[in-house]
């Protein structure tokens, strides 16, 4: 039987961009969270290692065999070859971590056949600023690039969760670029949800003028009344948090008959 595992769509509850930094990189500080969906990853033995994509959105990753799941799978050291089916369920280019998830969820294959290397962090980090986070997979705060993770007290696991992406890849790069540079204070300090009500996107504007849907986005899911709206990470995906499921499952069914050509998936923070 194929090893499984779900590579968990990531979300920044809040992402507050502090400074430019003079490797080109940016000093963040910002919650991750989890879904409990997302792409999927089936691994079985073989004699040299092979990935192969499917799914709705495997269209949108050029090179497979230049994707971060192979990547991951070089980075670790493995007895024998892998033959590793990634269902591409995320859209690419999305805020998600899409591929950064699917790294992690490589590392957590491996550590179920044979344990992770001492240095699997510094592997990790090498392959993506949210590939540590991705991992683990667990609510955490990240600092630095955001491969530096602290724990804290996770009051939101279990809420349930809807994202909605107008299926316009919108590129990382850009949208940093775009920041003012302005330093508008750090993270809020106590729980997840705490943190998550009083802070902030620091990349939405930067986000809103490369792509204006987003902006519809946002509006068409206030329209039930969660009690967080946010882009994540640096767009264009859109996410809601609701009080109960049944919130979040009638908003999903209004935007689903309102806007058809929009992409839509329903879970519950992990």
């Amino acid at each position: 039987m194929p090893l499984t595992e779900t590579a968990y769509a990531k979300i920044n509850l809040a992402l507050h961009v502090r400074r430019r930094r003079e490797d080109g990189y940016h000093e963040l500080e910002t919650l991750f969270a989890f879904v409990d969906v997302g792409d999927r990853l089936s691994a079985k033995p073989a004699e040299q290692d092979r990935v192969t994509t499917l799914g709705e959105f495997a269209g949108g990753i050029d090179n497979p065999f230049d994707n971060l799941v192979a990547k991951a799978l070089s980075a670790l050291p493995h007895k024998q070859g892998l033959d590793i089916t990634l269902e591409k369920n995320l859209p690419v280019a999305a805020g998600l971590g899409g591929g950064s998830a699917d790294a992690g969820a490589v590392f957590r294959l491996a550590e179920r056949e044979h344990g992770l290397p001492d240095d699997w962090l510094e592997s990790a980090t090498k392959l993506g600023a949210d590939v540590p986070s991705c991992v683990r997979s667990e609510t955490a705060i990240g600092r630095g690039t955001g491969t530096e993770l602290e724990p804290l007290d996770d009051d939101l696991g279990g809420t349930p969760v809807l994202l909605v992406n107008p299926r316009v890849p919108l590129a990382t790069g850009p949208v940093f670029k775009g920041w003012d540079g302005e330093d508008r204070g750090p993270l809020p300090t106590g729980s997840a949800r705490r943190i998550a009500l009083e802070g902030r996107n620091d990349l939405t504007a930067p986000a809103l003028e490369l792509c204006p849907v987003i902006r519809d986005v946002l509006d068409a899911l206030e329209t039930d009344k969660p009690w967080l709206t946010r882009m994540s990470g640096s767009g264009a995906t859109c996410f809601a948090l609701y009080d109960n499921e049944t919130a979040r499952d009638e908003a999903a069914q209004r935007l689903k008959d309102e806007r058809p050509d929009w992409w839509l998936l329903a879970g519950k923070l992990r």
